[in-house]
């Protein structure tokens, strides 16, 4: 009889257009040879041009979905992306600290396209219950800013973010620096657990097709962490995938494409 691959689940928004969301991580968790599963938090109206309308499920259901699949088929790596209120941010926390796996936080605020996934009323919920949680928290500089308030603008800025999100409880933070206009020609991120701190360099490149970018690469991490790799190598291994992966982006709509989830096997 054939064993089944590590397992990941991920806890998150449906983005209808296929490029972020649960459809982005199950392709990410496929792509990266661990079995992926899914707990929908919320269903968005998304296309290439952006969000059209949101939909979040009761707590209730998020809880019933994730314990039907935690109590049965168990999970080696949780990944959290879209939940857009104190309720779910609640919800969610609770079901991470009852699961002995490692999570990876995702604290989406915004989507590709600027517009809103998470109620400013839940962000004293994810500082205070959910960063707690977190084996690594991703935020990108806007979250950082909306979380920290600490608005980056060079590397100096990045550890202060670093130190921000490690205050409120997340045992390593990776501050996505993708964004950053002083890096010119890189996309740089910085991972550190406070004692430990790795640099993370790419060349940027200039394809503008990125939609998805955030939730592949916390589920790669995810991906990396179920099959047992260390933080360090989880995330250093989940920054070449999306790399390639945004290398790859294909244009999808009249707006902005997905990164390319498949390119290794193309």
């Amino acid at each position: 009889m054939n064993t089944a691959p590590p397992l990941c689940l991920t806890v998150a928004g449906s983005d209808s257009g296929g490029g972020a969301g649960i459809q982005a991580d199950l392709k990410t968790m496929l792509a990266l040879g661990v079995h992926g599963m899914s707990v929908v938090t919320a269903v968005t109206a998304q296309n290439s041009l952006g969000v059209r309308g949101a939909w979040e499920l009761p707590a209730e259901a998020v809880t019933a979905q994730y314990r039907a699949v935690v109590d049965d088929i168990g999970v080696h790596a949780v990944k959290t992306g879209m939940l857009s209120s104190t309720a779910l941010v609640e919800t969610v926390a609770a079901l991470l600290a009852d699961t002995d796996a490692p999570a990876v936080v995702d604290p989406v605020g915004v989507s590709k396209h600027g517009d809103a996934l998470l109620a400013a009323s839940a962000l004293d919920a994810v500082r205070g219950e959910l960063l707690p949680r977190a084996t690594v928290a991703t935020p990108n500089l806007d979250e950082v800013a909306q979380l920290t308030g600490v608005v980056v603008e060079n590397e100096d800025d990045m550890r202060r973010a670093a130190d921000a999100i490690l205050g409120h409880g997340s045992r390593w933070a990776l501050i996505k620096g993708g964004h950053l206009a002083a890096h010119g020609g890189e996309a740089v991120d910085l991972l550190t657990d406070g004692a430990e701190e790795r640099w993370l360099r790419a060349p940027r490149h200039s394809n503008r097709h990125t939609h998805g970018t955030g939730c592949t690469l916390a589920s790669a991490i995810a991906a990396g962490l179920a099959k047992g790799l260390t933080v360090p190598a989880a995330v250093t291994a989940a920054k070449e995938y999306v790399t390639g992966g945004i290398a790859a982006g294909f244009a999808l709509g009249g707006g902005i494409g997905p990164v390319d989830h498949a390119w290794r096997q193309r």
